[in-house]
């Protein structure tokens, strides 16, 4: 292993060959093992994620490895010294009580800090916010942090204020308890006016921050759609994951050759320069339920589009008046 280190947080490249004496030793437990930055929890996380790999391909946590075995991977993490500064950044709170928070993230705003993106986070304003939610959980970057959203993806996000609170919801999401719809502009006009995704999602082979259709390596990935509106050359989708695969919505859209408008990554190579109608990929977190970590009782919660996502419909909306 090798690290270097970037503002507060360490890039960590990971290259182990398995010796005969690991031999049938767990993965999550090689890399804790390994470094003591790897707690079990985090060494999971990155497995399932696909951050780790074994001979270039994805494993579970509780794959028993073999001699001769290469456990790769590139990770940022943050240092034993670092602390992630309060910062004094709008949030819009939709709902709270002594358990959670439930936020209306605004697009353009990272859910985190990492390399790159240090300051300005959720995170930041969060701790800024509610002091009490620093070291939720074992990582000090992702404090009460239950899920993520893009950093240029809006809408809702649940954050946990106890460690029982984060515990409860990250189950339910793993569980697939927990429903969560969305609003998207797709590019191009879909045949039909409703229809299910079913293809896994996994790491780009090359481009590692990507994801793709991966049917050797990629993970399960349902996405439910139907068509709200049609115009000239979109259409307005309501949207329902059955999973929550990195970039789930974006991928899917884009394998179909309907990318989301506005998106500068999932899109033809010919367009991600050429400038585009929207300022950022159209794509909103509209509504979100779950169950409550204290009384179990149902919460459900829905905000609108924001203004950026309604101005570009309203372009849209003209074109198709026009023709």
């Amino acid at each position: 292993m090798g690290t270097e280190l970037f503002a507060g947080f360490f890039i960590m490249k990971i290259n182990i060959c398995v010796s005969d004496e690991l031999k049938n030793t767990r993965l999550d437990t090689i890399l804790c093992t390994h470094d003591k930055a790897f707690t079990r929890s985090r060494a999971t996380a990155l497995v399932n994620n696909s951050d780790i790999l074994v001979n270039n391909k994805t494993k579970k946590p509780g794959y028993r490895v073999k001699p001769g075995d290469i456990i790769t991977g590139t990770i940022s993490e943050v240092t034993s010294e670092a602390e992630v500064p309060a910062e004094n950044v709008p949030t819009d709170i939709v709902f709270e009580d002594d358990h959670l928070l439930v936020i209306n993230k605004r697009a353009g705003m990272v859910v985190h800090p990492a390399p790159g993106n240090l300051s300005g986070t959720l995170l930041n304003a969060l701790l800024y916010y509610n002091p009490e939610i620093r070291g939720v959980g074992e990582e000090k970057n992702r404090s009460g942090i239950v899920h993520r959203l893009d950093k240029d993806t809006s809408g809702l996000m649940v954050i946990a204020k106890t460690e029982h609170a984060l515990s409860f919801l990250q189950k339910e999401f793993k569980e697939r308890r927990v429903e969560k719809i969305y609003i998207a502009l797709v590019s191009g006009i879909l045949s039909v006016d409703q229809g299910e995704i079913n293809l896994p999602i996994g790491r780009h082979p090359v481009k590692r921050r990507l994801m793709t259709i991966n049917h050797e390596n990629g993970k399960p990935a349902i996405t439910l759609w139907k068509i709200q509106k049609r115009f000239k050359t979109a259409c307005l989708a309501e949207i329902i994951l059955k999973t929550g695969r990195t970039h789930q919505i974006r991928v899917h859209f884009y394998s179909m050759d309907h990318p989301l408008v506005g998106d500068r990554v999932y899109q033809p190579g010919r367009l991600r320069k050429k400038k585009s109608v929207a300022p950022r990929q159209m794509l909103h977190s509209s509504q979100l339920s779950f169950r409550h970590p204290y009384s179990g009782q149902r919460l459900e919660f829905k905000v609108e589009l924001p203004d950026d996502f309604l101005d570009t419909l309203a372009l849209f909306e003209s074109e198709t008046q026009d023709s």
